[in-house]
């Protein structure tokens, strides 16, 4: 099976190389991985003592951070090496000082895994919630290099769970131990008689906590709320900027609009501009402009929306008519009314907040509309649901402590 597999790979990535000279994604998805081995073998020396965290894209990263914090502070003397198999997380982290080196992860080949390891020496290799390569893990194996799974969520209708799914069952039984989510992925995984498992919960929890403790000032948020409430739609697409037209022909008195668009192209951007109304301020062109004389600000940058959710009376988060759900945690952890839209099935904070009433859904630009008025207009209500929120994130800290407990107890470092 690992020849077939090895072959499917590698025509594959034959044909990913063609198809890269027409689509920029794709590109740098290539492009990236034609440099790996050489930044490696630059850069890595051979005393250096290496923890190997592989994360799929910018949002298992976030989901690994506090792991590589705990484990930076705990073993100084090692350097973290973070692999990305997505451009749009390698893209934004690649120059982030929060790992000693980041890279693209090669494709899986078996030749690519074995010179990857031979370069590369990890002494632990973590995986981020779901990436499960065979070469990769089958060559850690073989080296006697333990492999962790962190964050791990399991679903009955994964591979590993079907007749058919043996090869990829026996590539996961390659790690040496599995922190998951949720007691389904522990049922999920006993029942493939795999019991080096630990209900840990989800790292996310820690990571967004930590938000609440860093200062998150904003002298521009300061001067665009002033006193008024302010309504933050975050990691919005078209389908959801589509909800906030008609409601802009009616809002409530007092209230700030902040949208930060997912796709900050220049495209995108200038058919938003077309719709919003005249009184909108773009982040790009604020200069030394006042922010307060604005209603609308539009925030076409990047690495600031965490900070912005701490301004945020009530939250709406993108996503839920398009192509997957964004982050609810991030604005939740401030204790905040949260929205979205109906396509949240999945998610599993999602749905618990959901149930639990700390996120409201809205199907269509009515519902969008009457659930923030009702929201804008009765501040207990917001301080209830705002207080669900909150109580559930606080409640799910520590999954990062019993895996790094686990570690410094049973890894040879």
């Amino acid at each position: 099976m690992y020849s077939l597999y090895n072959l499917l790979i590698y025509i594959t990535w034959q044909f990913l190389k063609i198809a890269a000279f027409f689509n920029p994604k794709l590109k740098l998805f290539v492009k990236g991985r034609h440099r790996v081995f050489g930044h490696l073998g630059k850069n890595i020396r051979k005393g250096d003592r290496l923890i190997w965290v592989h994360t799929a894209s910018l949002g298992e990263f976030e989901q690994g951070l506090p792991v590589i914090k705990a484990l930076k502070d705990t073993y100084p003397r090692h350097k973290v090496l973070v692999t990305f198999f997505s451009p749009s997380g390698y893209e934004v982290k690649k120059n982030s000082r929060e790992a000693d080196f980041i890279t693209y992860l090669p494709v899986d080949i078996r030749s690519n895994a074995e010179k990857f390891l031979d370069l590369t020496r990890p002494e632990i290799a973590l995986f981020v919630k779901y990436e499960i390569w065979p070469n990769y893990l089958k060559g850690l194996s073989q080296r006697e290099i333990p492999a962790v799974l962190i964050s791990g969520r399991f679903t009955p209708d994964q591979v590993f769970f079907k007749g058919y799914g043996g090869f990829m069952r026996k590539a996961l039984r390659k790690f040496s131990h599995y922190f998951v989510q949720d007691e389904r992925s522990v049922q999920l995984l006993e029942g493939l008689k795999i019991h080096e498992v630990t209900l840990s919960g989800d790292t996310r929890f820690d990571r967004v906590s930590e938000i609440l403790e860093r200062d998150n000032t904003l002298g521009f948020m300061d001067d665009f709320k002033g006193k008024d409430l302010c309504f933050v739609l975050g990691s919005t697409w078209p389908e959801d900027e589509a909800l906030l037209l008609p409601f802009l022909q009616d809002p409530p008195p007092g209230l700030k609009i902040l949208i930060a668009p997912h796709d900050i192209k220049e495209a995108h951007l200038n058919a938003l501009r077309e719709k919003l109304p005249g009184k909108t301020l773009f982040y790009s062109e604020m200069g030394e402009q006042d922010a307060s004389g604005y209603d609308v600000l539009v925030l076409d940058t990047i690495g600031l929306l965490t900070k912005v959710y701490s301004y945020a009376d009530l939250a709406y988060v993108g996503g839920g008519f398009a192509t997957g759900l964004h982050n609810t945690l991030e604005p939740a952890v401030f204790g905040i009314p949260v929205l979205t839209g109906p396509k949240y099935h999945g998610f599993s904070e999602a749905e618990e907040l959901v149930k639990l009433g700390g996120i409201s859904v809205v199907d269509g630009p009515e519902t969008f509309s009457a659930r923030i008025h009702e929201l804008v207009g009765d501040e207990k209500a917001r301080e209830r649901q705002g207080k669900i929120n909150a109580h559930y994130v606080a409640s799910r800290k520590g999954a990062t402590k019993k895996i790094t407990d686990h570690l410094k107890n049973h890894m040879k470092f």
